[in-house]
């Protein structure tokens, strides 16, 4: 069984090559896989390994000046749910391309899981979904506004063309695990927006704690792990990964003409050019020799 670490947090970083380095030392040598991000404002990343590396991790990032007060979620996979470890260097650890947007100065008022439901059913609260479309596609909370950003760069500008519609009521936001609306509520703020919120330890600890039958969620959560996606309980569901475009399908997706296995799919097919295909055969090809050498080594 896998343990996964889903954390993220703000804070100044100056010495950003030298964390990286001790950062990714320590995940080696715990044999942890998965992303971290590292940017002058702080760390975003799953990561996933044994619980006792897991819980070594934490302990020495809490050790780090710079994350003292980290917060993550916890949940498991049967199934390893990353191939490699990756620890970037980045410009922004969730990139909304805003330079004055700063969360460690003023974010949204959180939301419990618990006091989710009765809040969004206040009938001056609107609720907005600040997910990409292809995550939103697999589940959402009832009644939810969706954007329909390609990225989380396009929320300013979706949000400059329809603020208007929003005008004297409550704005709730939420997202996967929270750090978007740590930015998109920063972002409102600075707007100019008085009465923002947003729901804390975003959709995976609402799935986490709200029972089935009392939740206002429909569908899947979309995950960037190996799982694809969660349901209620943080159980796995039904989801795979199209590898040409990083999106979930689903299991009778993969009976469909434009699928090829590491490729494309019915949703990014025409997206791709015949050169991008080749590129992405070659990159499949590669990895399924990669399995073969690894199942043949003693």
């Amino acid at each position: 069984m896998y343990t996964i670490a889903a954390l993220y947090h703000f804070s100044p970083i100056s010495d950003l090559p030298s964390l990286q380095k001790s950062v990714r030392s320590k995940c080696e040598s715990l044999e942890i896989k998965g992303t971290l991000l590292l940017a002058y404002e702080g760390i975003n990343g799953t990561v996933a390994g044994s619980k006792s590396s897991i819980d070594q991790l934490l302990v020495f990032l809490g050790t780090l000046p710079e994350f003292s007060g980290l917060e993550w979620k916890l949940s498991e996979s049967s199934d390893e749910p990353f191939n490699k470890l990756k620890v970037r260097l980045k410009k922004e650890i969730v990139t909304m391309g805003q330079a004055n947007v700063d969360p460690r100065g003023a974010v949204g008022q959180y939301v419990e899981a618990e006091n989710w439901n009765d809040f969004i059913n206040s009938d001056d609260v609107v609720v907005i979904d600040t997910r990409n479309d292809y995550e939103v596609a697999i589940g959402t909370f009832e009644g939810a506004i969706n954007p329909e950003t390609k990225s989380f760069r396009d929320f300013p500008a979706w949000w400059e063309k329809n603020k208007k519609r929003f005008e004297n009521q409550r704005i709730a936001m939420f997202c996967t695990g929270g750090i978007r609306c740590e930015k998109s509520t920063s972002y409102l703020k600075g707007q100019g927006v008085k009465d923002v919120f947003h729901l804390k330890g975003g959709i995976l600890k609402y799935l986490e704690k709200i029972p089935e039958n009392e939740s206002t969620w429909n569908g899947e959560c979309f995950v960037f792990d190996g799982r694809v996606s969660v349901g209620h309980g943080l159980e796995v569901g039904p989801h795979q990964m199209c590898f040409g475009c990083r999106r979930p399908i689903m299991p009778e997706d993969i009976k469909k003409d434009d699928f090829e296995l590491g490729v494309s799919c019915h949703q990014c097919f025409k997206e791709t050019s015949h050169q991008d295909k080749e590129r992405f055969r070659e990159r499949q090809k590669q990895i399924e020799l990669s399995k073969k050498r690894t199942a043949q080594s003693p």
